[in-house]
């Protein structure tokens, strides 16, 4: 048994997809998201510069990108999976290895998603809270918000990893009360993801996810909004809509893969495998050289 885990836009970095250049199953799939694009992104991964690279509307693309040209390399040596999931945007990716969505589809999600979120007109942030359990973040979030100034848990990375999303003034009123976490690290990423800042962004979303065409997943998908496996696409679609202003339950998705056997991050980043080994899950990366011979020796051990 394999997972396939799908990386998210907070992996990007300018020089992202050299290696995969080098193969010509993913030269090829790049070129295509490249030229199903209103604007090919592959300059910018290679030469940047990095503060375009990270907004909101290149940098998701940039990631779907290199998961799907990672996912080619893997399908041309003869690799399959048995589960999937993707964290946060790489969800798209996600569905498109388990057959639910084809690559043009999955490219156009992905730019009408970027698009979507870049312009909600509200501005926000995240902050990872580290060292703390999630329920004591999510009681600091619950003391720093208010109705006019939100903040909630957006993300639970990791044991110990837990990311707050959401209003600027509320964040700060945060770092002040958090003074048991062992960090507080401001996330370098264009508004409030995963919160309720982003609803101005949901009707648009939720039509280009009804509209998309979608078959039967072909192996279980584990949404990011219940961290549970499906193959039930009526809730693969609502949990997609659903991902914009909800909480990503990596840490449960994580657990649920790793139940079934190792795992393998998907595209030109070693983040998920890192969060991976913060709960003690077996994940390889494709961004490491050695990932493919591992693999190969042991492809379901």
């Amino acid at each position: 048994m394999l997972g396939y885990l799908f990386p998210g836009q907070g992996t990007v970095r300018v020089g992202m997809g050299a290696w995969l250049r080098r193969r010509p199953v993913a030269r090829a799939v790049l070129d295509e998201v490249d030229e199903l694009l209103a604007r090919p992104i592959s300059a910018l991964c290679v030469r940047g510069p990095l503060d375009r690279l990270v907004a909101t509307e290149h940098a998701q693309i940039a990631v779907t990108a290199c998961n799907l040209a990672a996912l080619a390399v893997l399908e041309e040596e003869g690799f399959e999976p048995d589960i999937v999931a993707g964290h946060s945007v790489g969800e798209l990716a996600a569905l498109h290895a388990a057959g639910v969505l084809g690559r043009a589809d999955t490219v156009r999600l992905v730019e009408t998603r970027s698009r979507l979120m870049s312009g909600v007109g509200v501005t926000g942030g995240m902050r990872a809270v580290m060292g703390l359990p999630v329920e004591r973040v999510e009681e600091l979030a619950a003391l720093a918000g208010t109705a006019e100034e939100p903040l909630v848990v957006g993300l639970e990375n990791a044991p110990g990893h837990v990311v707050v999303s959401g209003s600027p003034a509320a964040l700060d009123r945060l770092a002040e009360l958090a003074t048991d976490a062992s960090k507080i690290v401001q996330l370098a990423v264009g508004n409030a993801f995963h919160s309720p800042l982003m609803a101005a962004a949901v009707p648009g979303w939720a039509e280009a996810v009804r509209a998309a065409p979608m078959s039967p997943p072909r192996v279980p998908v584990v949404p990011n909004v219940t961290g549970r496996p499906t193959t039930d696409l009526e809730l693969i679609r609502d949990s997609l809509i659903a991902q914009l202003t909800g909480r990503v339950r990596w840490t449960d998705t994580v657990a649920v893969v790793d139940a079934l056997g190792p795992a393998v991050e998907v595209g030109d980043s070693k983040v998920l495998a890192g969060l991976s080994r913060r709960t003690g899950a077996r994940c390889l990366s494709m961004a490491d050289p050695g990932t493919l011979r591992r693999l190969a020796r042991e492809p379901a051990a």
